[in-house]
């Protein structure tokens, strides 16, 4: 547009059109270039802002992805750590497990392995302060003399979950 409108100017200046129709047309097409030139040089800095805002965007974007990726990366070590550290509880609870029910009766390891898979995988629980652990429920006076009475040695289970229930000194008794 610029090359055609200093020909236009040109050709004007040279006095190459002498008509005064050709030499009107010739000033509106000049100015109407300017016009145009005007709108598009308008568009084009447009453009060039949208541009500079999109590729600001485009960076804190970039920056923000950047700070998730690190903190993903961060939880991800922090979830392996942890699993690791799991495993190892539970390496280390199986032997003792393994070493623990090696010590029991047969009959009794039998029990609580029933028991287990009935219960939800709790086949004893603790009576602390006359309650029953695996159910929550407070065990009735008669009850508590039965366990009171009973030879420290005996099996006892629970009246409302079936658990074998296990005597601590917190047991209230």
């Amino acid at each position: 547009m610029r090359q055609r409108a200093a020909r236009d100017q040109q050709r004007l200046d040279s006095g190459a059109v002498t008509s005064p129709k050709d030499l009107e047309n010739l000033q509106r097409e000049i100015v109407s270039l300017a016009k145009r030139q005007g709108a598009l040089e308008d568009v084009v800095l447009e453009v060039m802002e949208r541009r500079e805002s999109a590729q600001e965007r485009a960076r804190e974007l970039t920056g923000r992805v950047e700070s998730v990726q690190a903190k993903l990366a961060d939880a991800v070590t922090r979830h392996d750590a942890a699993v690791s550290g799991l495993d190892a509880e539970v390496t280390a609870a199986t032997k003792e497990r393994e070493v623990v029910a090696a010590a029991v009766p047969a009959d009794l390891l039998k029990l609580y392995e029933k028991l287990r898979v009935q219960q939800g995988g709790v086949g004893a629980a603790a009576l602390y302060q006359r309650r029953c652990e695996g159910c929550r429920l407070e065990l009735n006076i008669t009850e508590v003399n039965e366990v009171r009475a009973a030879p420290a040695d005996e099996v006892l289970r629970c009246e409302n979950c079936r658990r074998i229930l296990i005597r601590t000194p917190d047991s209230g008794l």
